[in-house]
């Protein structure tokens, strides 16, 4: 691979892939609608080309995909515009790839599995979502493969690191930064997968750059599980934070969701803080090799250092 085009590249993910693509590199298109923000991340960055655009802009989305081998999806919208505008979008970046002949990269959660029935989820779980969201995302996983696109599907967990602001934990991060009381999203004893982006960064190009790989779908699951308060302790170990974190359940979030529509769509996918969907990375390393694993104590450092720079 010696371009790709990353659309969503202002985002979490986005962010991270483009910053792992041009540590190896190669050249990349960052591609996302806010240039101010694409300025701002990547204009230091050698090997990165900004383009600002609109995603459902096909004439702006070809110029911006000329002569890339790979497109990495990583836009991620709001939970209120799911239905109207991820299948649509997918649609138009099959269409880009067909013309330059690319091959897709998906970035994909944890959704379209449902409530799990196993203690880990593998690759050949049968996935059967319950949800709006988790059946939107079973809708792009089929609209992808039934196109004669050769395409990755990468199902990462919940996620953190730096300017990944669209995630869980990004509140609870600010909050800590800021030195003011927290909110935890979720049962604090129960353990989940949290994700460092750059982790899934990294394993998402390996998979890119092979050739037997694609036409898949792929887990990339975290260094292990973590309980909210394991998260807190380390928090706190790090920052000598002393604040109270407090954990905000399904019933707390029922009540927001009266008076925000963003809340509403959130309460849908509570059932992942109490019966979370641990993702079985061993596909990828036997395959491949050793998962990228970067401690939550470092990813956690990272991430409120990226959080602080930018508070200042």
């Amino acid at each position: 691979m010696k371009k790709a085009l990353v659309v969503g590249a202002s985002g979490g993910m986005g962010y991270a892939l483009v910053n792992e693509l041009a540590a190896r590199g190669i050249e990349v298109v960052a591609f996302a609608r806010g240039k101010e923000k694409l300025v701002a991340l990547f204009q230091q960055q050698p090997n990165v080309t900004i383009y600002s655009g609109d995603v459902f802009n096909v004439e702006q989305l070809e110029k911006a995909s000329l002569g890339v081998e790979v497109i990495f999806h990583a836009i991620s919208f709001p939970y209120q515009e799911w239905e109207e505008k991820h299948i649509r979008c997918l649609n138009i970046l099959i269409r880009v790839a067909q013309a330059q002949q690319a091959k897709i990269v998906l970035v994909d959660n944890i959704y379209a599995y449902g409530e799990p029935t196993t203690s880990v989820v593998t690759e050949d779980t049968t996935k059967d979502p319950q949800t709006k969201k988790g059946k939107i995302r079973l809708a792009m996983e089929r609209t992808l493969m039934d196109s004669n696109i050769p395409s990755l599907i990468v199902h990462l967990p919940d996620l953190y690191g730096p300017n990944a602001e669209n995630t869980i934990l990004y509140g609870m991060l600010k909050s800590v930064v800021k030195d003011k009381k927290a909110n935890y999203v979720g049962n604090m004893q129960v353990a989940r997968e949290f994700l460092y982006t750059f982790d899934g960064a990294k394993a998402m190009v390996e998979l890119a750059l092979r050739t037997d790989t694609y036409n898949q779908n792929w887990h990339v699951p975290a260094v292990h599980t973590i309980t909210g308060e394991q998260l807190v302790s380390i928090l706190r170990d790090i920052t000598g934070y002393k604040r109270e974190v407090r954990s905000v359940s399904k019933a707390m979030i029922g009540l927001l969701a009266i008076f925000s529509p963003f809340m509403k769509e959130m309460k849908e996918m509570m059932y992942l803080t109490e019966q979370p969907v641990i993702l079985s990375g061993e596909k990828y390393e036997k395959a491949i090799g050793t998962l990228p694993q970067t401690p939550y104590k470092k990813g956690l450092q990272e991430t409120l250092l990226w959080l602080k720079e930018r508070e200042q």
